[in-house]
């Protein structure tokens, strides 16, 4: 009996060893969940983006005032220079407040349709372009010097935020548009210029001014005040009598050829017709442009609304 006793007991160790000794059961790995994909932010719009961003508010405030809001939140695209709010703040004391008046309203529109381009440009495009064409019709000018890249004068110090309707190039000053000048006669510039008083007189004694404030168009080789200075002493002021204006009147007219001659079109003429019916004999010497052989061209393509002016260091005279 206690033999038995002692088989069992080493029977039930062996079991426990055997039992030990096995490789523990192994579990199926739990299904990992699918990863959820993170939605795209939504792009807002231009407008949106700038009143979000902090650093626009004088130009949100003005895109209000101007009622530009609905245009910068259409479609598009457009390409905005945004200026910051410091850049605003260089503008002269008192500017912006002056534009955000209401009778103020067009200028301010004008500026800030200035800042704008149709279409998306990145500003890997931008610094291949030397000029962009606003929507207010003019064009900004467009430079990389050391690296920067300047609209007009404004230098551009952060690219590339994008918009639901296009993109945003930020700009460290507010681009002005250059005023409209109004179209000049040839007798508007002649008098403004300074430098051609005695002709101005002269036409005005010959009765041309009108002629030469037509339409025209007219090439106008006009003396100086020193070329007139050139002639014997007295004979601008026997010129300028009454009974010598038809002599002073052929003398003008001999200055004067229908039609717009550019320089790079004189040139190549040996001769011109002027509107007094004679010519005069055009020569190029060492570079230089020559009338009648003695006379020299010494500015040129002066543009007038009614043609253009070449000025000439001596008076023609006709024969």
């Amino acid at each position: 009996m206690k033999r038995s006793k002692i088989v069992l007991s080493v029977l039930l160790v062996l079991t426990f060893v055997v039992a030990a000794c096995a490789p523990a059961p192994t579990l199926a790995p739990a299904a990992m969940p699918e990863p959820t994909a993170t939605p795209e932010p939504m792009l807002k719009d231009i407008v949106d983006t700038a009143v979000a961003d902090g650093r626009f508010t004088t130009l949100v405030t003005a895109v209000q005032a101007a009622e530009l809001v609905d245009t910068l939140k259409g479609e598009g695209p457009f390409t905005v220079f945004a200026p910051t709010d410091e850049a605003f703040a260089k503008l002269p004391a008192g500017t912006v407040e002056d534009l955000l008046k209401p009778e103020n309203k067009q200028a301010l529109t004008d500026i800030l349709l200035y800042h704008a381009v149709a279409g998306k440009v990145m500003a890997a495009n931008v610094v291949g372009l030397t000029s962009a064409t606003t929507i207010l019709g003019k064009d900004v000018a467009i430079r990389v010097d050391m690296g920067n890249v300047y609209i007009n004068d404004a230098q551009v110090i952060i690219t590339d935020i994008e918009t639901s309707n296009g993109v945003i190039h930020v700009i460290d000053t507010v681009i002005i548009p250059a005023a409209e000048e109004e179209a000049k006669t040839i007798v508007d510039i002649a008098v403004a210029d300074g430098r051609f008083t005695t002709l101005v007189a002269a036409l005005g004694a010959a009765g041309l001014v009108e002629t030469l404030s037509g339409e025209g168009p007219f090439t106008v080789f006009a003396p100086t005040d020193e070329a007139f200075a050139k002639l014997p002493a007295g004979t601008v002021e026997n010129l300028l009598k009454p009974e010598n204006l038809e002599q002073l009147k052929n003398i003008l007219l001999y200055h004067v050829v229908s039609g717009k001659v550019m320089a790079a079109d004189v040139v190549g003429l040996t001769s011109a017709p002027t509107v007094l019916g004679q010519d005069v004999t055009i020569t190029v010497k060492d570079g230089n442009v020559y009338l009648n052989d003695t006379i020299q061209v010494i500015i040129t393509d002066i543009e007038a609304s009614n043609g253009v002016i070449h000025v000439i260091d001596a008076v023609l005279l006709p024969k």
